[in-house]
């Protein structure tokens, strides 16, 4: 007797795709994102991805050559991920340019917008050596994030204030507490993710 094949449902993964704003090989937010990845709930990934390589946003770079390859290639990322998580430096209290060029760019042609950012689910998070943890850079995302159609997640706040006290000096998250919060954070991200409109 020949037995039959199972079948089974294999559950979706969450896939989210993280960014950090920042440049710097000792980044606070840069360890922050690695943190997220470890405190993602089960069935659910975060993809860290980055913007080092993509060139300051110039008019006559795309209409003569064309999106530039990195940023095609991130474009692609987001488009088939399931959430976007920003994790956002607050420099002279708003946004990195770093950040925003990259954004910038991701949103070119603008007729690929709703591609990649047209409902997308976004959540933004950011750590600080100071005692505000980028409540500034995080509301000023909001109106980019308005313009650009996406689904920006509001049900919780993520500020790592006073940074330097919360991660060793290898960028390690040490801090029980932040722990706590972050593993929250992403639980409530990653539904939202999944949750039907």
């Amino acid at each position: 007797m020949t037995a039959l094949p199972v079948r089974r449902r294999l559950a979706r993964m969450t896939t989210i795709v993280g960014l950090s704003g920042s440049l710097r090989r000792g980044s606070l937010n840069s360890s922050l994102l690695r943190a997220a990845v470890q405190a993602m709930p089960a069935g659910a990934t975060l993809d860290v991805a980055t913007i080092k390589g993509i060139p300051l946003y110039d008019g006559d770079v795309e209409a003569e050559q064309g999106v530039p390859d990195v940023v095609t290639k991130l474009k692609d990322r987001i488009a088939g991920a399931d959430g976007l998580l920003l994790v956002t430096p607050e420099y002279n209290n708003s946004i990195p340019g770093v950040f925003k060029n990259a954004i910038d760019w991701l949103s070119r042609p603008d007729t690929d917008i709703s591609r990649v950012f047209g409902g997308r689910r976004v959540a933004v998070m950011g750590a600080s050596p100071g005692g505000f943890g980028t409540l500034l850079s995080q509301t000023a995302w909001l109106p980019v994030l308005k313009t650009l159609g996406t689904q920006p997640w509001f049900g919780a706040r993520l500020q790592v204030s006073r940074a330097r006290e919360v991660f060793d000096k290898e960028g390690n998250l040490v801090d029980v507490r932040v722990r706590e919060q972050l593993t929250k954070f992403m639980a409530g991200f990653a539904a939202f993710c999944t949750a039907k409109t």
